[in-house]
Formats: C-alpha cells, structure tokens, sequence
C-alpha cells in the first residue's frame, strides 16, 4: 500500500503519493503546478493534439479519425479518446435515428482549444523547418484558413464560399467579422464560390503561395474578382529570424 501525504492548498487539497509523484492527472509528468505545463499533461501525448483537431469542426466516427490520420494505430486511437474522455475533453454521443451511431465529439472546454492551437499554429509555421508540403486533412485545411485569415483585410466582404477538399465538403461564410466554416450538407445555400481540389496541397499553394489556380490544380468557380478579393485575405506570418 503506498502511504501519502496530503498538502493543503487553495482551493482544494492536492494529494501527492510518496515520492512526490502526483496522484492525478496534474504533476504525473512535471510536478508542476503551472498552467501550461498542465495543459501538456492533457493533451501533449503522441497523437492527442492532431485528434483534437478532427473534431473542431464537428462530431466524427471513430473510423472517420482513423482514416484521417494513417499513422494513427486502433489501440492508440481508443487510448487517446478514451484519456480526452477522462479529462473531459471528448465526449462520446449516440446520433438520433436513422444513424444511430456512436460519435465523438468536443465538450464546450474542448472546442475552446481552438484560439490556443490558433496560436500555437501561428507560431509554429514561422519556424523554417515547418514543411508545407506533408499532407494536410481536409479539417486541418479548414482550420487554418481561419487561423491565417488576416482579419483587417475583410473590411465590408460579404461571401458564402463553398470548399471541396477530395471528397469532404466544407461551407464558409463570414459574419461579425469572422470566417464560420463548417460541413457541408446538401441542402445549403447556393455559394458566391466554390473551390475545389483532390487534396489539400492546392489550396495552400494557392491561399498561401499566391501560385495560379490553375497552375496548381484548384478549380474555382464564381467571380474572379470575387475570387481574388477572397484568396488575398489570407497570408503566413513571416519566418522566424535564424
């Protein structure tokens, strides 16, 4: 039997077993009270964060994530969202007839990791060993339009664009300001533009790059003036200095 001790603290109390290993999930790596070095305890194991992220957008299927992420093993994936899970972070939901499937989706405290993987996004592609050409999700893509936006850009632009990433459809729309992006179903309304591509790659070189539509094989359809205020919206922030 492991003998602990217990240290009083506001609020609450924290209990520590002998040695000074933490008895929760907070100080099982660090023993450390800082909140960042906490927040790495929730989510900082191997494929948590890039799981995270295929649900911001919405409840996905276990199957759904995997296929998203190849690297990704069935144990390890059932490891992580069960660990989310715990933390409260994921919850697992039954969709209403005619699916009456099992999803998992992010809590309330979940979907508020967005503006911290936002920033950790804006401050990561400023390093130059960050390679944009590793494939890129459809979830991820849509994520980083909306961390890359430069918002002092949008001004009076009103649009309803409509993204196609291989076989992943995606509705963007802009309002007080901001860019609302989120599934696609068939029932939407008719978008000022539409893009498409078989994969991620075309957008970034196009969004990002500022390359030719055609040149680098994505399809755009409405006006090109349109089109063109849209794609200049978005800009990388600059490298870092070596």
């Amino acid at each position: 039997m492991k003998l602990q001790k217990e240290t009083s603290g506001a609020p609450g109390t924290i209990r520590r077993v002998a040695g000074g290993e933490a008895a929760g999930p907070h100080g099982r790596w660090y023993g450390d009270a800082c909140g960042a070095a906490f927040a790495m305890e929730l989510i900082g194991e191997r494929w948590s964060l890039p799981i995270i992220r295929e649900m911001m957008l919405g409840p996905r299927r276990f199957g759904e994530i995997r296929a998203e992420l190849p690297g990704l093993s069935a144990k390890t994936l059932t490891e992580r969202l069960e660990s989310l899970e715990r933390s409260g972070i994921v919850r697992r939901v039954l969709l209403p007839p005619p699916a009456s499937v099992q999803v998992y989706q992010l809590t309330e405290w979940g979907l508020a990791l967005e503006p911290v993987m936002q920033e950790l996004g804006r401050w990561a592609v400023r390093s130059t060993l960050h390679d944009p050409t590793l494939p890129i999700t459809p979830v991820s893509l849509m994520l980083s339009m909306r961390t890359m936006i430069v918002a002092e850009r949008i001004g009076d632009l009103s649009l309803t664009a409509l993204f196609k990433v291989g076989s992943a459809r995606f509705l963007a729309t802009f309002a007080e300001g901001e860019l609302r992006i989120h599934p696609a179903g068939d029932d939407g309304p008719e978008p000022d533009l539409r893009f498409s591509a078989p994969a991620g790659f075309p957008y970034l070189a196009v969004f990002y790059g500022k390359h030719g539509a055609s040149d680098a094989g994505l399809d755009v359809e409405g006006d090109p003036d349109l089109a063109r205020r849209f794609i200049d919206l978005f800009s990388l922030p600059p490298k870092c200095a070596s």
